[in-house]
């Protein structure tokens, strides 16, 4: 298996050729399925070997439900006043970290609304707070757009905070948020959340102080195919910044991986805005919103891998699609089928409800072919 240090080592794209977004656009369009992942799949064992797939076990802990930005397409986040609204205390958090622990799992995705309520001191107790239970656990937490936020919201330098809050025991950054990285996008699903600039500042920041993050697209919504092969271009350009910096310097992180899934759209107001055509399944232009399926998510993971060719792993979306789709996804270009999440409060909100146990996640990686390897964020073996 390849980690993502001996991948940046290479710095190099290991003989996989470099396509402009014009091909990329092309082949997406008119690219036989087949071929799409066949070519996705000979790239992700030209990388990774043709013998194991990863998995992690994780838990994604949501530690406010309560948001202002009310993003037209999340089902999830609630007013200030609302009575369902909820902020975890450190202890409410630690508590659902112990039988993480207990299953062998290594790391906790933390994330959850851009409440106003909450101070820095808030956000820097409950990194201390769980480190100071759990030592040796990895933090991979808050979303680009939620530090965008924060750093607005205390009028602080976004080094200065990214400081503090790695002071505090943060150890990388997740890619949500990213929604599709083009502003007339974001303007219409998402006005009151940061700019697709705004997004990757942070995510370059956090690059240059050694701070490893991930990627995300949310796709199939109001977007058009130009507009997602614009937001994995940018994603590509600021992942070969990231890499001349750190074979420059001998130091600085980078996008350790890809992640993608189409839009959930019920109990949103987005989705209540959804024509479904079943003929494309595709966004055919802007105001006209059609819900991508399974075949449309197997056709972005395939070019997606084709694409980001300096990007190391691309991740299955099981939660979105379920078991069946994201063991096809180990195939069309997938080398990691995400993580045993144990909990999920977002996508579900949204009516998406697949959740799987561990013995299940390894049983789909090995019926696809493949030898199922438990990794750690920066994908190094565990047990093993």
């Amino acid at each position: 298996m390849v980690t993502c240090a001996d991948f940046v080592a290479a710095v190099g794209r290991r003989g996989v050729e470099r396509i402009t977004a014009q091909r990329a656009e092309q082949l997406y369009r008119d690219g036989n399925l087949h071929e799409l992942c066949r070519r996705g799949g000979e790239i992700a064992d030209l990388l990774h070997g043709s013998e194991v797939r990863t998995y992690a076990i994780e838990r994604n802990i949501n530690y406010t439900n309560i948001c202002g930005t009310a993003c037209s397409f999340c089902a999830f986040s609630v007013g200030g006043k609302d009575p369902g609204g909820y902020t975890l205390t450190v202890e409410e958090v630690n508590a659902k970290i112990e039988p993480l622990v207990a299953l062998g799992g290594t790391q906790i995705l933390l994330q959850g609304g851009m409440n106003p309520a909450l101070g820095l001191s808030w956000y820097e107790d409950l990194l201390r707070g769980i480190k100071g239970r759990f030592a040796g656990l990895h933090i991979h937490g808050f979303s680009p757009a939620e530090i965008a936020f924060m750093a607005g919201h205390f009028d602080m330098p976004l080094r200065t905070l990214l400081e503090r809050l790695r002071e505090a025991g943060l150890d990388s950054i997740p890619g949500g948020g990213a929604e599709i990285l083009v502003d007339s996008v974001r303007q219409e699903v998402s006005p009151g959340k940061c700019s697709a600039e705004e997004w990757l500042e942070v995510s370059r920041q956090a690059h240059r102080m050694g701070i490893c993050t991930t990627a995300t697209m949310m796709f199939g919504h109001v977007e058009t195919v130009a507009e997602r092969i614009e937001h994995l271009q940018r994603l590509r350009d600021l992942q070969d910044e990231s890499l001349a910096y750190r074979e420059r310097t001998g130091e600085g992180g980078y996008f350790t991986a890809f992640i993608c899934w189409p839009f959930q759209g019920r109990n949103t107001r987005l989705g209540a805005r959804a024509e479904y055509d079943e003929a494309s399944g595709r966004p055919r232009e802007r105001g006209e919103l059609v819900t991508a399926d399974a075949v449309e998510q197997l056709r972005m993971t395939a070019l997606a891998r084709i694409f980001l060719d300096n990007v190391g792993h691309i991740q299955a979306s099981w939660v979105t699609m379920g078991a069946k789709i994201a063991q096809l996804s180990l195939l069309a270009g997938c080398d990691d089928a995400g993580s045993l999440m144990m909990e999920e409060n977002v996508v579900s909100a949204a009516g998406t409800c697949y959740m799987l146990e561990l013995e299940t996640l390894r049983g789909l990686i090995r019926n696809a072919g493949f030898e199922p390897q438990q990794r750690d964020f920066y994908y190094r073996n565990i047990n093993g």
